[in-house]
C-alpha cells in the first residue's frame, strides 16, 4: 500500500476514479519501506516493539565524526534487521551545509534483481 495514503492511480492498482488506495510494489515498495524504518522509532509499533532506527535519539547530539559514525551503525544494522530484501552495502552519514544538518546516503542492492540503488535521506539533529 502506498504511504502516506493516496487515492490509487487505477490500471488494476486498486484506487483512481473507482476509489480504493493506492499501491507501490518492486523497487519502489522497498524504498518505501527503507524510509519507514528510518521514520519508525523502536516502541513505536506495539506489535514489533523493535522495529525502527532510532535515529530520534541523535536529536540536540552535536554534529562530529562519533555522532554519525552512531547515526550509520545504527542506520545499517537497523535495516539488515527490518528489510530483507536488500543487502547493505554503505552507510555514510556527512555533515551538511547547516551545522544541525546530516545527509545520510545509504547504498544497497535489491536481492531480487541484484540491481543497486541509494537513498539520500537529509537529517536534523536539532
Amino acid at each position: 500500500m502506498r504511504f502516506p495514503f493516496r487515492p490509487g492511480n487505477g490500471g488494476g492498482s486498486g484506487g483512481g476514479s473507482a476509489g480504493g488506495l493506492g499501491w507501490v510494489a518492486g523497487a519502489a515498495a522497498v524504498r518505501q519501506s527503507v524510509e519507514t524504518i528510518l521514520d519508525t522509532e523502536p516502541g513505536e509499533r506495539i506489535m514489533r516493539p523493535t522495529f525502527g532506527c532510532g535515529l530520534r535519539r541523535h536529536l540536540m547530539a552535536p554534529n562530529t565524526p562519533a555522532t554519525r559514525t552512531a547515526i550509520a551503525a545504527e542506520i545499517a544494522e537497523a535495516l539488515t534487521a527490518w528489510e530483507p530484501r536488500i543487502r547493505v552495502t554503505e552507510v555514510a552519514v556527512t555533515p551538511g551545509e547547516e551545522p544541525a544538518l546530516v545527509w545520510i546516503d545509504i547504498a544497497y542492492v535489491h536481492l531480487l534483481d541484484l540491481s543497486p540503488a541509494n537513498l539520500v535521506y537529509p537529517f536534523y539533529l536539532r
